[in-house]
């Protein structure tokens, strides 16, 4: 006897699709079949118009039929997947509780998986609860629905408490610890699997896998890969992916490609892998030919394919390429995808162009908590603190909760707009507000926050009392702080910190030389550079580059291997002698060797950044504007240097140094002299 279901739960009313077929117990097309007795090509009809989706024809010809085979609402059920309607699916229900089958396990498995399958968790589980009898499969689909609504606690109780299991049971949890990032779990699972016989199908391997490349767990992956190769997977595309993953992740670039390069055929996802891992690996320029080579071999790039490459474009800050990729976005159709966007507002932003940030970002149909960070991040790295806090405003009034990335934005932009209390503000804000626990990141802001304003005592507080141990980049952020404020006492303190946690840190000692070097403490600079030479220590060099006509040039101090290179000397000098005409006084005080004064001016004229400059007034048309990226921080001079280019030249000039974007304009820069 049929189980009664609670109105409450499904509310069946008479059904609309299948309205008063239930009282027509006879169809023309059913008497042709049942006079001719031809059973079979009546259900071959019948389940060929289920699986082409003529839902209510398929009933209508067929209801005498199905009321006397009342299995066949499978098909029905099946059909309804599709269609994602929940009330289709709820009058298909009530049918089969009115035929008297509702206590069927084959049919009741189908109910079970529709529900599943439309997220009605709730109706799932009162229904597999009412089931009289309940087989492995009724618990392999409640497993499965109560992993996809993210109840893993559900899952693992009716695992444990299942007397007998599949090898569809096992892929399942193995799969599903996975997806929770429950990785150490997922493995001890799998090797429990794995000793009791069952075998793993793809999805539970490549699971596995993941696992093993989010642990960076080389030798356990090792082993999968060894039984892999004994189960015979080492041919399926799913399986060889994730194991080229596992190996990149875990450090093993070469053996990942390798196996990429041995798979028989090639798809996007195998092309992806090896991009993604080249990214990873640091490998931008890589990642570009990759892409060239994929295009030629004739497969068309996904989204995963475009964020990868956009962002390679975003590390190698080549705005050209990112623009023409940005083209081909367009083309494929993937330029709207939320993902795709948040690339896109990421590499215009770090590649100096916050218009087409701003304007990409417009632009985007969707917009999610990624790519509002992603904005509010672009706004801070060009020093436009205020509209970055508008921007926040404007999530909150969607209703989108900051996450830990947007307020570590938040704090970076208002870091360098010099807005301390209101960085404060949203720090307790994201803290007490919205219960975020505060990373080392967001604690360096904070410190970077007071040391900026000439709170140095407190910033060192906030490093003393924090609830995670410190690493050498918050005590460097302190250091950079005192060389602002010139505070050489504190600079030794932290300069002893940062060497603690790391002795072969160059940049802190350089750090305090230069505090020295400002200060004309010679002696002190000369013991600071003993100290580097007895531990074999040298000061990164400053590089600057420039991208024109879709080349990159780079330039390092007094860099004389350019092509242009005596041609770029000669015009630096012109520039120099018309900056002075107007007022710029060449800061000596920035040079750390103790020479004598025209020696420093001609160091400081042939810096990296001057240089690329020099080098792109001669190449770009005039008033092209010019964007420079330097690995190191842009020192004093150059600072007020390239201010006097951009008023002389009546250009704007872009610089992005290690911190953040200056935009240089009519004799100004962005940043009002604060960075």
């Amino acid at each position: 006897m049929g189980f009664r279901l609670p109105r409450t739960c499904f509310s069946f009313s008479v059904p609309t699709v299948f309205q008063n077929s239930v009282f027509h117990l006879s169809t023309a097309t059913f008497k042709i079949h049942l006079e001719d007795g031809n059973f079979s090509d009546a259900k071959e009809q019948f389940a060929t118009l289920c699986s082409n989706g003529r839902i209510r024809e398929a009933f209508h010809s067929f209801v005498s039929y199905i009321w006397s085979e009342p299995r066949l609402f499978s098909n029905l059920i099946q059909a309804c997947i599709p269609t994602k309607s929940v009330s289709l699916g709820k009058q298909l229900h009530s049918l089969i509780i009115t035929s008297g089958c509702s206590s069927d396990k084959f049919v009741s498995n189908h109910l079970l998986n529709l529900y599943s399958k439309f997220g009605e968790l709730r109706a799932a589980v009162l229904l597999f609860d009412r089931m009289h009898s309940r087989n492995i499969m009724s618990c392999n689909i409640m497993i499965k629905a109560h992993l996809e609504m993210g109840s893993f606690e559900s899952a693992k109780k009716l695992f444990d408490e299942m007397p007998e299991r599949n090898v569809a049971t096992w892929n399942a949890m193995v799969t599903g610890l996975a997806k929770f990032e429950m990785n150490e779990e997922s493995l001890f699972l799998f090797s429990r699997m794995n000793a009791l016989g069952f075998m793993p199908d793809e999805y539970s391997l490549g699971s596995v896998l993941r696992g093993c490349a989010h642990l960076t767990a080389l030798f356990a992956g090792q082993q999968i890969h060894a039984y892999v190769m004994k189960s015979g997977f080492e041919f399926n595309l799913v399986v060889t992916c994730s194991l080229a993953h596992m190996y990149i992740k875990a450090g093993s670039l070469s053996d990942g490609e390798t196996l990429i390069r041995l798979m028989p055929n090639y798809n996007v996802v195998a092309w992806n892998t090896l991009m993604s891992g080249k990214a990873q690996n640091g490998c931008f320029e890589g990642v570009l030919d990759q892409y060239c080579m994929m295009k030629k071999a004739g497969f068309r790039p996904d989204k995963i394919t475009f964020v990868t490459v956009i962002s390679s474009c975003s590390e190698l800050a080549t705005l050209g390429q990112g623009k023409q990729i940005h083209a081909e976005a367009i083309k494929a159709g993937a330029s709207s995808i939320v993902d795709v966007v948040s690339s896109l507002v990421s590499m215009y932003s770090r590649c100096g162009s916050l218009k087409d940030s701003m304007k990409a970002f417009s632009e985007g149909k969707q917009r999610d908590i990624v790519l509002w960070s992603s904005m509010i991040s672009a706004y801070g790295f060009h020093g436009r603190g205020e509209e970055a806090i508008k921007l926040f405003d404007e999530m909150e009034q969607e209703n989108l909760p900051g996450n830990e990335v947007t307020f570590l934005s938040l704090l970076y932009a208002c870091c360098h707009c010099g807005l301390k209390d209101k960085g404060l503000d949203f720090f307790e804000l994201m803290v007490q507000k919205y219960g975020l626990k505060a990373r080392l990141e967001h604690y360096n802001c904070v410190v970077d926050l007071l040391g900026r304003s000439g709170c140095l005592d407190d910033a060192e507080a906030v490093i003393r009392s924090m609830p995670m141990k410190p690493d050498a980049i918050i005590w460097k952020t302190l250091l950079s702080a005192c060389k602002i404020h010139k505070n050489a006492e504190m600079a030794k303190r932290v300069v002893e910190e940062v060497l603690r946690i790391n002795p072969q840190d160059s940049a802190s000692y350089i750090l305090l030389a230069n505090i020295h070097a400002s200060a004309n403490r010679w002696q002190d600079v000369s013991e600071v550079r003993k100290a580097m030479r007895g531990k074999m220590l040298k000061k990164e060099p400053g590089i600057s580059w420039v991208e024109i006509k879709n080349q990159v040039h780079q330039f390092c101090l007094d860099d004389k291997s350019h092509p242009q290179s005596a041609e770029i000397n000669r015009y630096l000098e012109e520039l120099t002698s018309e900056m002075k005409m107007r007022g710029y006084v060449p800061d000596t005080s920035s040079v750390m060797h103790d020479m004598d004064n025209e020696e420093k001016e001609y160091n400081l004229a042939h810096h990296s950044e001057k240089m690329a400059i020099a080098f792109a007034l001669m190449n770009c048309p005039e008033g092209m504007p010019i964007r420079v990226m330097k690995n190191l921080r842009v020192c004093s001079d150059c600072h007020v240097a390239i201010k006097y280019i951009s008023e002389i030249k009546n250009l704007e000039i872009i610089v992005r140094d290690a911190s953040r974007f200056h935009h240089f304009k009519d004799g100004t820069c962005s940043c009002g002299d604060y960075w």
